[in-house]
């Protein structure tokens, strides 16, 4: 199982507006560089705009960032996206044998080793911010301008 790929979609769409403001950013500019459909960035950046992240104008009118970088953290975007309910990253398999001793115990051992493991991804997606991301990424383009000349 994975985290739905609008998380990094989300992040993409993001660290796009902060690397080419100058850039008018419609969803099929934008999906040109995420290489999705436009409605695909769509509703990326409808959940974005109701987290408060972008704003987006109707029409070709394009999207911005709502908030500065540094105030934006990776799990204000899984968050805004909608990757998982909160709590629900991991799912127990359905129906195992109550008359097993393993099957009648294993759900509440697991979820709590499961609620761990969200939360200490959670936590590293809440102490990394948009501007950390956006500052590495934009080193990473600049060397590979500077290698092609």
């Amino acid at each position: 199982m994975q985290i739905s790929s609008r998380f990094s979609i989300g992040v993409h769409i993001l660290s796009l507006l902060a690397i080419r403001p100058q850039d008018h950013h419609t969803s099929e500019w934008l999906a040109g560089s995420v290489g999705t459909n436009p409605v695909v960035i769509r509703r990326v950046l409808g959940h974005l705009k109701k987290a408060g992240l972008a704003n987006v104008k109707a029409g070709s009118g394009g999207a911005t960032l709502a908030r500065e970088l540094d105030e934006i953290t990776l799990l204000d975007v899984y968050r805004a996206v909608d990757v998982v309910e909160e709590g629900n990253l991991f799912h127990v398999h359905e129906q195992p044998n109550p008359a097993c001793p393993v099957g009648a115990n294993i759900e509440q051992v697991l979820r709590l080793m499961m609620f761990k493991a969200q939360a200490a991804m959670e936590g590293v997606l809440a102490a990394v911010t948009m501007r950390e991301l956006v500052d590495v990424l934009a080193r990473e383009i600049e060397e590979k301008r500077a290698a092609n000349g």
